[in-house]
C-alpha cells in the first residue's frame, strides 16, 4: 500500500502510528502525514503478524485445517468454521443434517453477538466511555460459557467440522443460551441509553470517516460498514446458506456512512441476532448431528470403544484424512466484519491444493487511508475502531 504524494512546498510531519499501539487493534503500523493536526495521508503497514495460515492448511489434511480457521479471526471462529467447511461440502457434495445447519445458525449468530461486543466495549473505550467496555464484557461472557459447555472451548473451538458438527450439542447448552439471550435485548438499551445520544459520543462519531456506499463498494468493503452507508447487503439474505433463508430477520442500515452509523448498524446487528437465535433453538430438530457420507462421518467414541469396524474406520479417517475430488469450490458468508470466504482446490488428495481465503479485515484495514485523509489526528482513533479488523486475519 503506497501512500498519495504530498505537495511540495508544504510543511509536514510524519508519525508512526503502531506497531505496538493499543488502539491500533493488533500488530498494525500506520504511517500518517500530518500538517498540524490535519491527517494529510495515511499508510498502513501489514505483516508483523504473518503466520502463514494459507499455506499451512495446504500442509493440514482436510479436517484438520479446521482449527487454522479460528486463529484468523479470533473474535468469531465458528464463521470462520463455517465458511471453509461450506466450501469443503460443497466440493464433495455433502449433505450436511438439518439440526447440525440450525445448530450451526445458533453458533454462527452467538458468535456475531460476542465479536460486536468486543467491538462495542473497546470502541467506547477508547473514545472515554470506560462503564460500556465492562458491561460488553459482561454478556459476552455468558455466551462465551455457554459455548464452552457444549465445544469444550471459549476462543478457538473448531467445533463445526466438514459434515456437521464434531459432536452433539450437550443438554445444557440450549438452556444456557436461553439464559445468554434472553436479558441482551435490555442490557442492548442500556447501551444506547449510555451512548446514542450521549454529546461527547455524538461529537466524535458524527460525519467522521464518512463513505458512500459506492466508494466502500468500490474497495471491496462489505458488512456492517458497506450497510452502515445505505447499502443493505448481507449474504444471509442474498445468498442464503445453512437454512439462513427460513429465519425472519431485518437488513440494518444507515444513511451517512459515518462511525456513528457503524455503531448503530453493530447495535442493531446484535438485536437481530438474537432474534435468529430465538427462532432457530425453537426449530431445532432431533436427528443426527453429522452427515452419514462415510466419506467424513467419524464413529461417536463410545461405539469406537466397543465395535470393531467402526474403529477401524475412525482409524481410516484420521490417518489418511478424506479426498475430494478434483475441482475448485468457493463459500462466502456473512461474518461480523463482512463476508468471509474460503476458495479450495483440490487435486484427488487429502489435503487442499490451494486454500485461499477472501478476509473483510484485510478489506477494513485497505480503506483506511481514504477515511482519515482530511481529518484530525485525533479522529484516527475513533475511525480505526469504526473499521473493526483483526490482523490475524490480515496477516494470514
Amino acid at each position: 500500500m503506497t501512500g498519495a504524494p504530498v505537495e511540495a512546498g508544504r510543511e509536514t510531519l510524519t508519525l508512526n502510528l503502531g506497531p505496538q499501539h493499543p488502539s491500533t487493534h493488533g500488530v498494525l503500523r500506520l504511517v500518517l502525514t500530518l500538517e498540524g493536526e490535519t491527517v494529510v495521508d495515511c499508510m498502513p503497514d501489514v505483516g508483523y503478524l504473518h503466520t502463514g495460515m494459507e499455506k499451512h492448511m495446504e500442509h493440514l489434511k482436510y479436517y484438520q485445517a479446521v482449527t487454522i480457521t479460528d486463529r484468523m479471526d479470533y473474535l468469531s471462529p465458528m464463521t470462520n468454521n463455517l465458511a471453509y467447511c461450506l466450501a469443503v461440502e460443497k466440493l464433495m457434495g455433502i449433505e450436511v443434517p438439518e439440526r447440525a445447519q440450525v445448530a450451526r445458525v445458533i453458533l454462527c449468530e452467538m458468535s456475531r453477538i460476542a465479536s460486536h461486543l468486543v467491538w462495542l466495549g473497546t470502541s467506547a473505550m477508547e473514545l472515554g466511555a470506560m462503564s460500556v467496555f465492562l458491561y460488553c464484557f459482561r454478556e459476552r461472557e455468558t455466551l462465551l460459557e455457554a459455548w464452552e459447555d457444549t465445544t469444550g472451548g471459549r476462543i478457538t473451538p473448531s467445533y463445526i467440522c466438514v459434515g456437521g458438527l464434531l459432536a452433539d450439542l450437550s443438554p445444557e447448552f440450549i438452556p444456557k443460551v436461553r439464559r445468554a439471550i434472553a436479558p441482551l435485548p435490555a442490557r442492548f438499551d442500556d447501551y444506547e441509553r449510555l451512548l446514542t445520544e450521549n454529546p461527547i459520543w455524538l461529537k466524535r462519531t458524527r460525519g467522521i470517516g464518512r463513505l458512500t456506499g459506492d466508494e466502500l463498494i468500490n474497495w471491496g468493503v462489505t458488512g456492517p460498514m458497506l450497510r452502515a452507508a445505505g447499502v443493505a447487503w448481507d449474504l444471509r439474505k442474498s445468498q442464503p446458506y445453512s437454512l439462513y433463508d427460513r429465519f425472519e430477520f431485518d437488513i440494518p442500515t444507515g444513511q451517512d456512512g459515518d462511525v456513528y452509523d457503524r455503531y448503530a448498524v453493530r447495535v442493531a446487528e446484535m438485536r437481530q441476532s438474537v432474534r435468529i437465535i430465538q427462532q432457530a433453538i425453537d426449530a431445532l430438530p432431533g436427528g443426527a448431528h453429522m452427515s452419514e457420507d462415510r466419506r467424513v462421518w467419524m464413529p461417536p467414541r463410545e461405539r469406537v470403544r466397543t465395535d470393531m469396524h467402526a474403529m477401524i474406520h475412525h482409524f481410516k479417517i484420521i490417518e489418511e484424512g478424506f479426498s475430494p475430488p478434483p475441482g475448485t469450490a468457493y463459500q462466502g458468508i456473512e461474518g461480523p466484519k463482512g463476508e468471509i470466504g474460503f476458495l479450495v482446490v483440490s487435486d484427488g488428495g487429502p489435503r487442499p491444493y490451494r486454500c485461499r481465503v477472501r478476509p473483510p479485515s484485510l478489506m477494513n484495514v485497505q480503506v483506511l487511508p481514504a477515511m482519515v485523509r482530511g481529518r484530525l489526528l485525533a479522529d484516527v482513533i475513533a475511525i480505526l475502531a469504526s473499521a473493526d479488523f483483526v490482523l490475524g486475519e490480515v496477516d494470514r
